[in-house]
């Protein structure tokens, strides 16, 4: 039943992927991404990935849409129709599908509990995390821990998104102090 659901949302991103690729009022694009971001956070709360589906929910959803609508309502919301149709882009990209396609074809199947990151990095976290890092909670350990490096670039990259946006709100409302 698990898997009948996950593959009923992912028709449902694929649908939503086709809706923003035919779209071009950008703010249909907008609310179509949010959608699409939300159906994804679906899918990683079924896959039990209920950390990573916060994520996806709160900065794909919910962030990145409000600010996408702001930035919109500054630029205007249709799209500027192209000279001519861009065949060159689309052959490379569905060439880089191939290659993405192919390569993944190499990879252990789905959840196998036998790929090599299940038989010696995960027994190992469980295990070790707490004599090694000190810290009782697993997923805590690994992120904190062993993945630091990872977490401390996420929240580098959030950091900067952020302040970029500040700036950016700071000087649009400066432009409409001084045109007033």
């Amino acid at each position: 039943m698990e898997a009948l659901i996950i593959q009923v949302l992912l028709t449902m991103m694929a649908v939503a992927v086709i809706a923003i690729v035919l779209q071009r009022n950008l703010y249909s694009v907008v609310v179509l991404g949010g959608v699409y971001s939300f159906l994804m956070a679906t899918v990683l709360v079924a896959l039990d990935a209920v950390d990573v589906a916060m994520t996806e929910a709160s900065v794909g959803a919910g962030i990145s849409t409000v600010l996408l609508l702001g930035a919109l309502h500054l630029c205007g919301g249709e799209e500027a129709k192209p000279m001519q149709r861009p065949w060159v882009p689309l052959a490379v990209t569905l060439a880089i599908v191939a290659v993405l396609i192919y390569g993944t074809l190499g990879l252990p199947a789905f959840s196998d509990p036998q790929a090599p990151i299940h038989v010696h990095v995960v027994p190992r976290y469980l295990s070790d995390a707490l004599v090694e890092t000190g810290i009782p909670n697993v997923v805590t350990a690994v992120l904190a821990s062993y993945r630091g490096y990872d977490t401390l670039g996420e929240t580098v990259v959030v950091f900067t998104a952020g302040i970029g946006v500040i700036a950016l709100l700071r000087s649009v409302r400066r432009g409409s102090k001084e045109g007033s």
